[in-house]
């Protein structure tokens, strides 16, 4: 990697560091899947002709189907989906980054879902009687009642917090020499986020530009496709994201980014259903973008994004 490079791999991943904090999302979850007992297993397996210690099965305690049941899990989905649309990998296990400047609007939108979350739970407490009822009949002898606690109100519940990731300040009266080493981990720790990051984008454009293209070009019975506005209103989300985290470590991104906002500025999804010669305009553009697209993704578990000199 050259001089030039490596300064401005520094660079973004200075900005980083500089710019965004690390959150954890955390989720207390009632488990609704029971492995069966050694005696259950072996009654199982008789029915095969197998031998209990070589079957692995488990029961299922409530009706995860239930619309109640889904109201629940929804809230978590939501939660999950904007934990990671308003932040960035980073290379530890349940950790992302959120920008330094959005933590109270992130905090207050996490307060909303944790809200959401107690009301959808104290709405399936209501259902809580009937769905054991219905799980006793669908169990039959694999019923127990001492598998079900006696309410599901505090069993489901979403936290987060700000772990640090700096090195401990204390080691370096301690241990300058155990500081410094903290210091080097956690530098190649960002730099690393930064690839992520450029790695998620990448990725997350070119499964988009895809979609849109395939319905742009593509035919069914002679006719053109039919997409949906999602199609188009996707890749707008994505630049809004974009602008709003990326960090500037990778001209070739930025620039298929904005290869992908000249082409369908100002195009509105009905525009691109009623002028076919646009149609075919944008979905020629956005396959060259996806041409690049393709060539960075290319080996990624084995090699860098190519990032440009600054």
């Amino acid at each position: 990697m050259s001089t030039t490079t490596e300064s401005s791999s520094a660079s973004a991943s200075g900005r980083l560091r500089a710019t965004m904090l690390a959150a954890r999302l955390s989720f207390q979850w009632f488990g609704i899947s029971k492995t069966l007992s050694s005696d259950q297993k072996s009654q199982a397996a008789e029915s095969f002709g197998a031998e209990g210690s070589f079957i692995d099965a488990g029961k299922r305690l409530l009706d995860t189907r239930h619309p109640r049941f889904r109201a629940v899990t929804a809230v978590k989905s939501r939660t999950q989906a904007y934990w990671r649309s308003v932040s960035l990998p980073f290379p530890e296990n349940g950790i992302r980054l959120v920008r330094q400047d959005s933590v109270d609007s992130f905090q207050q939108q996490l307060t909303r879902f944790q809200g959401q979350l107690r009301e959808a739970v104290e709405s399936l407490e209501e259902e809580y009687v009937a769905l054991k009822q219905s799980a006793q009949r669908r169990l039959g002898e694999l019923y127990c009642e001492r598998d079900y606690p006696p309410s599901l109100l505090g069993l489901f519940d979403v936290s987060w917090d700000f772990p640090s990731v700096e090195p401990p300040q204390h080691l370096r009266q301690l241990s300058p020499q155990l500081y410094e080493e903290e210091c080097r981990r956690v530098s190649a720790r960002f730099e690393d986020a930064v690839m992520l990051a450029e790695q998620a984008f990448v990725e997350e454009l070119s499964s988009i530009v895809a979609h849109l293209t395939e319905r742009l070009s593509g035919h069914d019975d002679g006719k053109p496709k039919i997409f949906r506005d999602s199609a188009v209103g996707n890749l707008r989300e994505f630049f809004e994201r974009f602008q709003s985290l990326n960090v500037r470590s990778n001209d070739q991104i930025e620039d298929l980014v904005r290869q992908c906002q000249a082409t369908v500025g100002g195009v509105q999804p009905q525009n691109l259903r009623d002028d076919q010669t646009l149609r075919r305009r944008v979905a020629t553009e956005l396959s060259a973008v996806q041409s690049v697209l393709d060539g960075l993704l290319v080996d990624r578990p084995r090699r860098r994004i190519l990032r440009s000199p600054k």
